[in-house]
C-alpha cells in the first residue's frame, strides 16, 4: 500500500523559513514526477511545485525566488524549501506522486498518491 507521509509544517512568522519532507513508501517513486499542492480556507488546491525523478521543475508563479523544490530518490522523499514566507502562503500543503508518468504535470487529477496534508500558518 502507498503512503505518503509528509512533515515540517507549523506557524512561522511572516519573512521565516520552513522545510517540509514527504517521505513516500509502498511504491519506488524515483522516476515519477512528485508534487507538492496546497489548499487555503475556501478556496482551490493549487499546484505549488513539482519535480521529475531526473530533477525537471515547475513552480507556481508566486512561490517562484522564494520556494524549492528538491528531492532524494535513495530515500523516496520529496522536500519543499519555503524562504520569505508571507501570510497567503498559509494553507495546508500536501505531497502528492504520479506512479504512471515520468514528466510533471500541473493537473490534479494526474497524481494518483497523495499524503494527508500539512498545516502552515504564516501569521505575526
Amino acid at each position: 500500500q502507498v503512503q505518503l507521509v509528509e512533515s515540517g509544517g507549523g506557524l512561522v512568522q511572516p519573512g521565516g523559513s520552513l522545510r517540509l519532507s514527504c517521505a513516500a513508501s509502498g511504491s519506488d517513486f524515483s522516476i515519477n514526477p512528485m508534487a507538492w499542492y496546497r489548499q487555503a480556507a475556501g478556496k482551490q488546491r493549487e499546484l505549488v511545485a513539482t519535480i521529475t525523478g531526473t530533477g525537471s521543475t515547475y513552480y507556481l508563479n508566486s512561490v517562484k525566488g522564494r520556494f524549492a523544490i528538491s528531492r532524494d530518490n535513495a530515500k523516496n522523499t520529496v522536500y519543499l524549501q519555503m524562504n520569505s514566507l508571507k501570510p497567503d502562503d498559509t494553507a495546508v500543503y500536501y505531497c502528492a506522486a504520479d506512479g504512471l508518468s515520468t514528466w510533471y504535470s500541473t493537473l490534479p487529477r494526474m497524481y494518483d498518491s497523495w499524503g494527508q496534508g500539512t498545516q502552515v500558518t504564516v501569521s505575526s
